[in-house]
C-alpha cells in the first residue's frame, strides 16, 4: 500500500517567494517545489486543446502569486513536523492528501530537459529516447524521485558551472546535502574518479544511488551516506582520510556559514570549494565567514537573485 502524504501549498507573491523559501529551508524543509504564474501560463498554453475557455476567476486568481509545495507524512509525526516547518511564516496555506506514488509523478510536467553551462545537458529520465542531444553535450539522465534537485533552480545551475569549470580527470569530490546525487553524478559524467554524497535525508541516499545508475555509474565510483557533518565530528574524519579535490555544498546560507571551518578538515589544499543556494542579500556575510575560517573567495557568480561562491585554502 502506498504511504499517504500531505501536500502543504502555500501562495505568495513574487516579490514574497525568496524570502518564503529561504525560511522554510532554514526551518528544516528538505526540499520544496515552486510554481510560479508563468509556468501556470505556459501550461494552459501548452495544453489549450484540453478547453475551450479558461475561467476569468481562476486566471485572476493566480495573477502574481507563485505556489510553493512542501510535503510531510499524514500522521502525528508530520503534522508535529510541520508546525516547525512554517514557524514564523504568516501566508495561506492549503493541505491536500496524496498518495506516495502521486507524489513522486505530479511535478513532472515542469520538469524539461535543459542545457547547464558548456557542456551539461539534463534530461529527465522519462525522455531518455526522445530527448535531442546537442552535438558535444555531455547527457545527464535524473530521475528526482521524491528528493528534489532537477537543476532548474538558478543555485543549482550555478553549482553545476562550477563543477563543469573546476572537474577534472582523477578528482575526488565530496557532495555536502547532495538531495538526487545531481552535482555529485554531474562530475563523474565530467571525468572524476569516485563522489561520495551526503545528506541528512535518508531518502536522498536511495535516490542519488538510482541517477547514478541512470548513468551507468556504478558503487565503485561513488558512495552516498545519510548524516550531518555539522553534528558528527566521526563522520568528518572519516570523509577526510582523503581530502577531495572538489567539495560542494548547495544549501542555504545558515548551514554554509556553520559549515566553513570544517571545509578545510575536507578539502585537498590545491582543490576549490564550492557553495550555492545564497540568497544574494547574504553573500557578503557568507564570505566573511569562508575567510574566517581560512578559505580565499576566488570567485563569486550570480544568477536570478541568487549567489555561488568559489574558494581555496588560504
Amino acid at each position: 500500500m502506498d504511504s499517504m502524504w500531505l501536500e502543504i501549498i502555500i501562495n505568495a507573491k513574487a516579490e514574497e517567494l525568496d524570502d518564503l523559501c529561504a525560511k522554510l529551508i532554514a526551518n528544516g524543509v528538505p526540499g520544496l517545489a515552486v510554481e510560479e504564474e508563468e509556468e501556470f501560463r505556459a501550461f494552459l498554453e501548452e495544453n489549450r486543446q484540453y478547453w475551450d475557455y479558461v475561467d476569468d476567476e481562476l486566471l485572476e486568481r493566480m495573477k502574481g502569486v507563485s505556489r510553493v509545495k512542501i510535503y510531510v507524512t499524514d500522521d502525528a509525526d508530520g503534522q508535529a513536523q510541520l508546525r516547525g516547518y512554517l514557524a514564523g511564516i504568516d501566508l495561506p496555506y492549503t493541505t491536500i492528501p496524496l498518495r506516495e506514488y502521486d507524489w513522486a509523478h505530479s511535478w513532472q510536467k515542469y520538469y524539461r530537459p535543459l542545457s547547464v553551462g558548456e557542456k551539461l545537458y539534463i534530461v529527465p529520465e522519462w525522455e531518455r529516447d526522445t530527448a535531442e542531444i546537442p552535438a558535444g553535450a555531455t547527457r545527464l539522465l535524473m530521475n528526482p524521485g521524491l528528493t528534489f534537485g532537477t537543476g532548474s533552480h538558478a543555485s543549482t545551475q550555478l553549482c553545476l558551472e562550477g563543477v563543469e569549470a573546476h572537474t577534472k580527470e582523477g578528482d575526488l569530490v565530496l557532495d555536502l546535502g547532495c538531495g538526487s546525487g545531481i552535482l555529485a553524478i554531474a562530475a563523474l559524467c565530467l571525468g572524476a574518479r569516485h563522489a561520495t554524497g551526503v545528506d541528512i535525508d535518508p531518502k536522498a541516499v536511495d535516490v542519488a544511488y538510482e541517477n547514478a545508475a541512470l548513468n551507468g555509474i556504478g558503487r565503485d565510483r561513488c558512495r552516498f551516506l545519510a548524516g550531518n557533518v555539522l553534528s558528527d565530528q566521526g563522520l568528518v574524519a572519516e570523509l577526510g582520510r582523503e581530502k577531495a579535490q572538489l567539495v560542494l555544498a548547495n544549501i542555504v546560507a545558515d548551514v554554509i556559514i556553520p559549515l566553513a571551518p570544517v571545509v578545510p578538515q575536507l578539502l585537498d589544499p590545491q582543490g576549490t570549494f564550492l557553495c550555492s543556494g545564497i540568497i544574494d542579500t547574504r553573500g557578503d556575510e557568507v564570505s566573511a565567514a569562508l575567510e574566517a575560517a581560512g578559505l580565499q573567495v576566488t570567485r563569486r557568480r550570480e544568477k536570478n537573485g541568487w549567489i555561488a561562491l568559489e574558494a581555496q585554502v588560504g
